[in-house]
């Protein structure tokens, strides 16, 4: 057996960019779809996000019940400095009770703001940079089985440093924040290993890597 899949190389299954269900590679694409709500009830209300069930029929009249956290959704930035070093910064995470390293990053929690400004606003916050270059990486779901949040990375280069004395003042757990700089290919070594696991720096830094290429 070759071990090629249907649609590569030498093509099988229904036809040449096919798989064996009939869909075409260009239709494959993750599209919204809202099937009917018949209920919908806050079960809880948190500081940051609420947890809400809703009563939603299928397709085929099956009826369900499913609870989700609703989350106003998240900025990260991936800054690249001029050596091409990445920062990533440890923060303790309480539901994992693990220190993770992550790029900056903060909730979309003021209302009207866009994103971009929103990534703006946590490298000046929690790195004490900023940057004159921001590209647009791409935008994910996080955990689609348990919650709507949606976060947007962006890379950011040219990045200036903050003065002391114009610099955020820190809370909580990110008020001890340790921060490291590291080659963009080791940062992607160590999302590979398995010695980074936050979904923002493994989907941002391989994201930054291929743009780069």
């Amino acid at each position: 057996m070759s071990g090629e899949c249907p649609g590569e190389g030498g093509q099988t299954g229904v036809g040449a960019g096919t798989g064996p269900d009939g869909i075409g590679q260009g239709e494959i694409h993750d599209r919204p779809v809202a099937y009917p709500v018949t209920s919908s009830e806050t079960a809880f209300r948190g500081r940051v996000w609420d947890i809400v069930a809703d009563q939603v029929t299928l397709p085929d009249g099956v009826s369900i019940r499913r609870e989700y956290m609703n989350h106003p959704g998240a900025a990260a930035v991936i800054a690249l400095d001029g050596q091409g070093r990445v920062l990533l910064q440890r923060q303790y995470r309480h539901p994992v009770k693990a220190l993770l390293w992550e790029p900056p990053a903060g909730l979309l929690d003021v209302s009207g703001e866009p994103p971009l400004e929103t990534a703006k606003r946590e490298l000046y916050e929690e790195a004490d940079l900023t940057a004159a270059d921001w590209r647009h990486l791409l935008t994910f779901d996080s955990t689609p089985g348990g919650t709507n949040e949606v976060i947007h990375i962006f890379l950011a280069r040219d990045l200036t440093a903050v003065p002391p004395e114009q610099r955020f003042q820190r809370e909580d757990e990110e008020a001890s924040l340790v921060p490291v700089w590291l080659a963009l290919s080791e940062a992607v070594d160590l999302v590979m290993s398995g010695a980074l696991r936050s979904p923002t720096a493994v989907v941002g830094l391989l994201a930054a890597a291929r743009m780069l290429g």
